[in-house]
């Protein structure tokens, strides 16, 4: 992760002093999809081939990329396009595609055991030291297969989303850890992807609880210790089946 030193003048106990803080750097990317730009995303400069593939699978507009690349602040990525749909600025925080959310399948079930053990793993140095960063994570098969933390909440799960694209993992076999909060746009990611568990350490909206529960998706939120709460489809937690 890139980071720069920047002085400040910190207030505490009733006196300023001069302190250095270590500081994330932010840039700008390009998205390209078969040739068109379809997308400029402001994010940290790691795992830019995972940001690309994860962007495309995350906004519907593919299911699986044959290819991606990156040439300077362009991340090339090629795929069968599935959706054309105009842009909107999604409540994600970034650009969003009128795509639709997809119906997630899957059979897979956790224990409370285990969304805590997740949750344990939304972590990476960066994100501790600065401050300034989201985290998200992938389990899948007892393990942790993917991390990924950035300034962009959306960037996390798009990056990890990537990384489970590129290294053919199967994603309704995975639950997705994160920080950020879970607006309408967060959980459509998600659901694109195919993930059937979503575990955030921050809360949700009212669409955001309405699209998981129409899109098959298992919604936990405000998981912060021993405790978390499960907003839709909780016959995919041990315990919680009504």
């Amino acid at each position: 992760m890139k980071h720069v030193s920047r002085t400040g003048r910190q207030y505490a106990g009733g006196e300023v002093r001069e302190v250095k803080d270590v500081i994330v750097v932010e840039q700008t990317f390009r998205i390209l999809l078969n040739g068109e730009q379809v997308a400029v995303q402001v994010a940290t400069a790691e795992q830019l081939r995972e940001l690309g593939a994860g962007f495309v699978i995350d906004e519907g507009l593919a299911d699986v990329v044959d290819s991606v690349a990156v040439e300077g602040n362009a991340v090339l990525v090629s795929a069968p396009r599935l959706c054309g749909a105009a842009t909107e600025t999604g409540s994600s925080g970034g650009v969003s595609y009128r795509c639709g959310a997809r119906h997630v399948t899957s059979n897979l079930t956790i224990t409370p055991e285990e969304v805590i053990a997740i949750t344990e793993a939304i972590f990476t140095e960066d994100w501790q030291q600065t401050g300034a960063l989201h985290c998200a994570v992938l389990h899948e098969g007892g393990e942790i297969v993917a991390k990924a933390a950035d300034v962009g909440r959306h960037n996390t799960v798009d990056k990890v989303v990537g990384a489970a694209a590129l290294a053919g993992i199967e994603r309704s076999r995975c639950v997705l850890g994160c920080t950020g909060r879970q607006p309408m746009g967060m959980v459509k990611k998600v659901a694109n992807a195919g993930i059937p568990i979503l575990i955030s350490r921050a809360a949700s909206t009212d669409q955001g609880i309405a699209t998981a529960a129409a899109a098959g998706v298992t919604l936990v939120c405000f998981s912060r210790g021993d405790r978390f709460t499960v907003y839709t489809h909780p016959e995919r937690i041990d315990g919680f089946a009504t």
